[in-house]
């Protein structure tokens, strides 16, 4: 039960340009903050498996239900993920209180995610999305106790109101471990990064907290047993590695992210773009040829009588006329247009730079960089994939 970035995903929630964040498969039955609500396939096994672990729980308190024990189960088990749900709803919430833009509530195997749009910019976004999740747990987990405690004869709806304020407890206390993924691993980097400045120290000192919890929750399920004379059970050891490798996975993806983060940051116009040549529409292919030739690296961009680019020049069409043709071939033969909206400013960079792209940029592989409205440069779209490659890779986007 955790609030990420999506789409799982990336903290960020963002996606390559010209690319929208992946959603996850499943039915969808609501909407919450404008996003989509989606059960998934996994839900289901989710539930068979807790109504039959509930069972029997309910058969040595109710044993007079004969089959109806697991129907009751069953009851118990669509408290538990309304609990969840309620959860992922908090975060919804909070999340686009703080200005982000809900993509998605998923109820999965594991309990439940919520992914959203942007970037936390502040450190307190990050404890204010997490904490509120697990707090609205423990919210429930009173209320189920009150109203457990209103109930004059222990049988099945105080069973199910006691299991119900056990399990609200649980997920509210055990989604406040601060390790990643875990809600208290986002506030554990929230505030490492408000002490240090730095999002991926957060990240990286909560993701291997996380991974201690991941070891620490096998040891406890092999050693508690063991403290008290008795012998671990294979089953719960088996659990307990289940959510430990879980864990210990998704700690790993987050720091990944983090470091990529990082990376993505350090992408710029001013370190990727290309400068320019001009030319007008009534050239021919060779005045752009030598114009290219006379600065290398260069792109040419083609302008109107106003001075505003409206086309650039395919360089390897351009370069594939014949000698004998270049001359009379017009350049607006080799040339791809440009739209309008195709302009980056030279000091955008990092996760806003690839918003710009991936909203303005979808129709056209080059966009033009101006400085105070004058053109500058040119910018390929595929400089920028690349760099965000290498970023996900682990390494800074090399220099041009």
């Amino acid at each position: 039960m955790d609030s990420t970035g999506p789409a799982g995903r990336e903290p960020t929630g963002r996606a390559a340009p010209g690319r929208a964040p992946s959603r996850t498969k499943g039915w969808v039955i609501g909407r919450v903050a404008g996003a989509p609500v989606i059960l998934t396939r996994s839900w289901f096994l989710a539930a068979a498996i807790l109504t039959l672990l509930f069972a029997p729980t309910v058969q040595r308190a109710a044993p007079q239900l004969g089959g109806g024990i697991y129907v009751v189960a069953f009851a118990f088990v669509l408290l538990l993920f309304g609990s969840v749900f309620l959860h992922e709803v908090a975060h919804a919430l909070v999340a686009r209180a703080r200005g982000h833009e809900v993509t998605e509530l998923a109820v999965t195997l594991w309990g439940g995610h919520t992914a959203y749009a942007g970037s936390s910019r502040r450190p307190l976004d990050g404890v204010l999305i997490s904490v509120v999740g697990p707090l609205t747990n423990l919210l429930l987990g009173g209320a189920f106790w009150l109203a457990f405690q209103a109930q004059a004869v222990l049988g099945v709806p105080a069973l199910l109101l006691y299991a119900a304020a056990f399990a609200n407890v649980f997920v509210g206390v055990f989604n406040l471990l601060p390790g990643l993924p875990l809600d208290g691993g986002q506030i554990l980097e929230s505030v490492v990064w408000a002490a240090t400045g730095s999002r991926t120290r957060g990240t990286i000192a909560a993701g291997w907290v996380g991974r201690a919890v991941a070891v620490g929750i096998v040891v406890w399920a092999l050693t508690w047993p063991l403290s008290r004379g008795a012998q671990p059970d294979l089953f719960t050891v088996a659990w307990a590695a289940l959510i430990g490798a879980f864990l210990w996975s998704g700690a790993g993806s987050a720091m990944r992210a983090g470091r990529a983060r990082e990376a993505v940051a350090a992408i710029s116009v001013r370190a990727l773009a290309q400068p320019v040549v001009t030319v007008h529409p009534g050239s021919a292919v060779a005045d752009a040829v030598r114009a290219l030739a006379a600065a290398p690296g260069a792109r040419a961009l083609v302008l109107d009588p106003a001075g505003t680019p409206v086309a650039y020049v395919d360089d390897a069409a351009a370069r594939s006329v014949p000698e004998a043709d270049a001359t009379r071939t017009p350049v607006s033969a080799v040339s791809v247009g440009l739209p309008p909206a195709a302009r980056v400013d030279i000091e955008a960079s990092g996760a806003d730079l690839v918003d710009h792209l991936a909203a303005t940029a979808r129709s056209t592989s080059l966009v033009v960089v101006t400085d105070a409205g004058r053109v500058v440069g040119a910018l390929d779209v595929t400089r920028v994939i690349a760099a965000l490659q290498s970023a996900r890779g682990g390494s800074r986007p090399a220099r041009p």
